[in-house]
């Protein structure tokens, strides 16, 4: 019973500090893979730890803290681009349900969204299960598989 106890306790601490390292993000282009765009599909896709992502050489001493998402539409064609982000504000007002949009001329828009809510908040609505709510879980199974014995 004590090694079931300590395999819960590191499985919590582990999904605790696992979460505060930094955010992860989708990173893909829909212009060289169809599945980047809206309805996003995820099965072949990669997430990217930005901690782990370099700097960039315009922006030194920055790190990416947030996702972001970018749905543009050039001469009615829709591209996607999903990416950690160096710069910006979750949202508009820290509420990420709203994001920048600018039009210009030749039939150019963009919306440009980012977030930092959890990992994978740059899906477009993908629910994603959080690293302690699977500990919890496993622990709430656990005690009810000895209560119950």
């Amino acid at each position: 019973m004590n090694s079931l106890k300590s395999q819960v306790f590191i499985l919590i601490v582990l999904s605790i500090f696992g979460s505060a390292f930094g955010i992860k993000c989708w990173a893909c282009r829909s212009d060289s893979d169809p599945k980047c765009g809206d309805p996003f599909d995820n099965s072949t896709l990669a997430i990217a730890d930005c901690a782990q992502v370099g700097e960039l050489p315009h922006l030194p001493g920055v790190k990416a803290t947030m996702c972001r998402k970018i749905r543009q539409k050039v001469n009615g064609e829709w591209r996607y681009f999903r990416s950690c982000a160096y710069m910006g504000e979750p949202g508009i007002g820290k509420d990420e349900r709203f994001c920048l949009m600018r039009t210009g001329t030749y039939n150019i828009f963009m919306e440009y969204c980012t977030c930092n809510s959890k990992d994978g908040c740059n899906s477009a609505g993908l629910v994603r299960v959080n690293a302690l709510t699977v500990a919890i879980t496993t622990m709430i199974l656990v005690f009810m598989t000895r209560v119950f014995q």
